[in-house]
Formats: C-alpha cells, structure tokens, sequence
C-alpha cells in the first residue's frame, strides 16, 4: 500500500473510534423521552432503554437513607397518575413538595422507575407574570432610563 493510502485508512479508523466512543459517553442522547402516563402504559416495551421523565414531587413519600445512599419517593402528573423512584445517589437540595423532578434511568417493576440522575426545578421559576396585570407605561419607563437609573 502507499504511504497516503494508509494514512487515510488510519485517520478514518481514529475518526470512528471518537465518533463511538462519544456515542457511549453520551446515554441521555440515544435515549428516549416520554410522559409519566405513556411511561406506565409503556412500560414493559422500554425496560432495556434510557427514559427521560419528570413529575411532580410527593413530599409524604421520600424516605432517605444515608448509610445506603438511597433514596426513595413518588411522582406523579398532573392526570394522577402514580410512579415510585429508587435513587442511588445524593438527593437534590431543594427537594421539596410541588418541586418538578427530571428523572433519566429506567423502568424496572410495574410503577418503578430506578433513576441514574434526579434533577430538580422549581416551577415558580419559569411561570411569567400574569398579562392582565401587565403595565406596558411601566415596561417603557424601564427601557428609557439609563444604567445608573436602574
């Protein structure tokens, strides 16, 4: 073979293997995202696949043990529908009733969920002002004065 030939053959073997190798680094991508509702429904058909999920936090049902690192609780959605986590890991800082929990791992038992990652967001954050109650005099003097101003 000729020297070009093998260097080529050599660079698309090293671009394959990055190519691979973020593609099993990165398990969220590949995965798939479904409801809390779809995710009962479905569940049996998704027992070997990475499932994003989020429901609401039931503050009654969390039960922390620290000598385990293991913690367990219950979400549901907006429909009642009902689904028990395992996490073997920390728990969130703001784990708190009404708290919206973004869930990644997979289903295992009927209405069990075993979560790798449990991530958290306050709803509160992200709602807007009413618009009823929206000012646009106020929105305008706000814009017109300067950065000392403000």
């Amino acid at each position: 073979m000729k020297k070009n030939t093998i260097i080529m053959l050599g660079g698309f073997i090293i671009a394959g293997a990055i190519v691979f190798l973020l593609m099993a680094a990165t398990p969220g991508s590949s995965g798939v995202e479904l409801t809390l509702k779809d995710l009962i429904a479905t569940q049996n058909q998704h027992k070997d696949d990475f499932v994003t999920v989020e429901g609401l936090l039931i503050e009654d049902s969390i039960k922390w043990n620290p000598d385990k690192i293991e913690l367990k609780f219950d979400v549901k959605d907006n429909e009642g529908n009902l689904m028990h986590v395992i996490h073997h890991g920390t728990k969130p800082d703001n784990f708190a009733e009404g708290v919206i929990t973004i869930l990644q791992g997979a289903p295992t038992e009927k209405d069990t969920f075993v979560a790798e990652t449990v991530k958290t967001r306050c709803p509160s954050k992200y709602e807007g002002k009413d618009i009823k109650e929206y000012d646009p005099a106020t929105h305008k003097d706000k814009l017109n004065k300067t950065p000392q101003e403000k």
